[in-house]
């Protein structure tokens, strides 16, 4: 079967397209489809117009034109269904219900209705992105946000089949009216690659082989940042020559006020900022880390996410201390369950840490629990042998009625 992905954006530097849909696309190679990708490159628009190969995958990215922004949308929406329905597919896979992606699907969904012969429209949402969602974390302008939730609401109805990143994201979705057979959970997965090698980061970043690390991999916006900042502060005074390795980058000048923070509370000489990884480094980055700290915050756009950086840390087996909220708990070991905490205890946070960072035994315990769990019910494997039933499952009734 010959299927088509459209991707939100292009390839760098978002992660939608490396993290989520190049593995799930090459899985479903190896059942025997064939799979392209196609992308409107705005977030990296020097690869506009080209071709290229990813996990043994086609990525066509679309031409941009000299237009940006809503001016763009009738002429990159138009290209991405052209070069989508060029390579004559048996169903198109739509990532994310929004911007040109869902413009395009709007308009093969109006052309199937007009009777026109082309192929059938899945959908895949890996973020709440209207009210309460994506669209109050974003610089978008009151229409975007009116365009962007109306998509979200619009298109999910009309869609032969609709794939979703959590269970939060499955109930809304179920509460448009969608009956259960037409959602597939498909959760973000791993795969078994081999550790990095955290000696060599540490040896880079000036940290010491024997100093406990407690490693943020973030994005920094799904949480308080002056939790964060009183976290970090009661860590460092339990746990002597502790040092924080932050990894990621912020969008609204966080890492200043991390800075700042460390700074007035005496913590300064423990952060290592690293800033943002290249992915094939990343690895390195975190077997650096003995323990992992993942924040989250009890917000509908979180308890709807599909946190793919959590999946990065438990199978790369680094403990993780994190908030007992939204799809967290599912991919966490049970017997690892007491590391979560709720949002709002700052004090278990920091006991949680502390424990694990002082007591190798203990985590070296849970660090084989953590990775074993996830790559034992995450992988990306059964999940695409998951998606195809259900492809064809849809396709059958489809063909039926």
């Amino acid at each position: 079967m010959k299927i088509v992905f459209i991707a939100p954006f292009g390839l760098r530097p978002k992660g939608t397209v490396i993290a989520r849909m190049a593995p799930l696309a090459a899985e479903l190679q190896t059942l025997g489809h064939e799979v392209v990708i196609v992308a409107p490159p705005y977030t990296n628009p020097e690869d506009s117009g080209k071709v290229e190969r990813v996990r043994g995958v086609v990525v066509r990215n679309i031409r941009l034109g000299p237009l940006a922004g809503a001016a763009a949308a009738p002429v990159l929406s138009l290209r991405l269904l052209r070069a989508a329905l060029a390579e004559k597919p048996d169903l198109i896979h739509l990532f994310k219900p929004k911007g040109y992606g869902g413009i395009a699907a709007m308009l093969q969904l109006f052309c199937r209705g007009l009777g026109l012969p082309l192929p059938p429209l899945f959908l895949d949402t890996d973020d709440w992105e209207g009210t309460g969602g994506m669209n109050e974390l974003q610089g978008y302008s009151d229409l975007q946000k009116r365009v962007f939730a109306f998509q979200e609401q619009w298109i999910p109805p009309r869609a032969l089949g609709v794939t979703v990143a959590s269970r939060g994201l499955e109930e809304l979705v179920l509460a448009m009216g969608l009956d259960q057979d037409r959602v597939c959970y498909l959760p973000n997965c791993v795969e078994d690659l081999p550790p990095g090698d955290g000696r060599v980061v540490r040896d880079r970043l000036g940290i010491a082989p024997d100093a406990p690390v407690l490693l943020l991999y973030t994005r920094f916006f799904e949480f308080s940042q002056e939790r964060l900042h009183q976290v970090f502060a009661g860590v460092v005074q339990r746990v002597p020559g502790v040092r924080f390795l932050v990894v990621g980058r912020g969008r609204g000048g966080e890492e200043e006020l991390l800075l700042r923070a460390a700074r007035t509370g005496g913590f300064q000489d423990s952060i290592v900022m690293a800033g943002w990884v290249e992915p094939s480094e990343l690895p390195g980055y975190l077997a650096a880390g003995d323990v992992a700290l993942y924040p989250f915050d009890d917000t509908l756009v979180n308890r709807t996410k599909c946190p793919a950086k959590l999946t990065e840390l438990l199978a790369a087996g680094v403990p993780v201390v994190a908030d007992r909220v939204g799809q967290i708990p599912e991919y966490v070991a049970p017997e690892c369950h007491p590391l979560l905490c709720s949002p709002d205890d700052r004090e278990g946070m920091i006991a949680g840490c502390a424990a694990l960072l002082l007591d190798p035994v203990r985590r070296g315990s849970a660090s084989k629990s953590v990775r074993d769990y996830i790559l034992g019910r995450y992988s990306w494997r059964e999940y695409a042998g998951r998606l195809n039933y259900f492809y064809q499952l849809r396709l059958s009734v489809a063909q039926r009625g």
